[in-house]
């Protein structure tokens, strides 16, 4: 670093044939340029400039230096460019990780992201099963609930909250629990998770649902659109996160049930490996979903 600030300072004052001017251009006083300046010629052991009171020449060894240095220094500026014009127009393929249910928050804001980042390439794979970000080459993964990987970088996205609801159908057939002690008499839906095969928690303030749990019947899942078409089609009550059924409990297809039990909540995370260098690509990418995430 104290041989590029020298370099630079020699180069400004070769150009101008001033330390005053080449002070002024750096920013720095005229003192320090001169400093600089002798450093350099201690470390290269030869005479720069020929100083007199009134002006400050180049000697030969100066003017063969200044040659080299010009040309090193162009390169700089525009490899500096080149970096500069990669952060405002990221390039490239980014490969992201999103759990199945994902494709309902991320496939509405492709069509900003592709307009507003045409050059980035992207290779979304949308699984239930938990993925090894780095081993598999993934720059981002999409993930709810906490991360327990010490080598990922998470940045949080958005939250959202469980609810139980049911088709109209539904509860004409079989009634309105009104506490979830009424729930043993009632169809339930519930969740398997793919990569380790337990059953997902109905957490309900002080009452929880599990594997062990024992209704009217039960219908077991592991995927949660398919959940949604279940209850859709009245084969009983689902509990699924607020984001799969906004739409279908806007439309009154689905009717949220014990509203005041349902107090869990989880949130999304982008995640990307902390030892790795975050490219200009991956930064926007994670920069637009926590702008735009719903």
């Amino acid at each position: 670093m104290d041989s590029f600030t020298s370099l630079t300072s020699f180069v400004r004052t070769a150009e101008t044939l001033s330390f005053v001017q080449a002070a002024r251009t750096l920013g720095i006083s005229a003192s320090a340029v001169g400093k600089n300046v002798a450093r350099l010629e201690k470390k290269l052991g030869v005479r720069l400039f020929n100083r007199c009171t009134r002006s400050v020449s180049l000697t030969a060894e100066g003017a063969t230096l200044l040659a080299r240095c010009q040309s090193i220094l162009e390169q700089l500026r525009e490899a500096e460019a080149e970096l500069t014009t990669a952060v405002s127009h990221p390039t490239g393929t980014l490969r992201v990780s999103f759990p199945v249910i994902g494709y309902r928050l991320m496939l509405p804001l492709l069509p900003a992201f592709t307009q507003r980042y045409p050059g980035i390439d992207l290779d979304l794979d949308f699984s239930d099963r938990l993925v090894n970000v780095i081993d598999e080459g993934f720059d981002v993964a999409i993930r709810s609930g906490e991360i327990g990987d010490s080598r990922l970088t998470a940045k949080t996205l958005g939250h959202f909250r469980f609810v139980l609801c049911a088709s109209p159908a539904y509860l004409q057939a079989y009634g309105e629990p009104r506490t979830p002690h009424d729930l043993p008499s009632h169809k339930c839906i519930l969740f398997r998770f793919p990569s380790t095969g337990l059953i997902q928690a109905w957490d309900l303030n002080a009452y929880r649902v599990t594997g062990e749990f024992r209704a009217l019947s039960l219908l077991t899942l592991n995927n949660i659109e398919a959940m949604v078409g279940a209850a859709l089609s009245g084969l009983g009550i689902c509990y699924v996160p607020d984001f799969v059924v906004r739409e279908a409990l806007k439309q009154g297809q689905l009717i949220q049930i014990l509203p005041d039990y349902c107090d869990r909540r989880s949130h999304f995370s982008a995640l990307w490996p902390a030892s790795r260098y975050l490219s200009p690509r991956i930064r926007c990418f994670i920069d637009f979903l926590s702008e735009h995430w719903q």
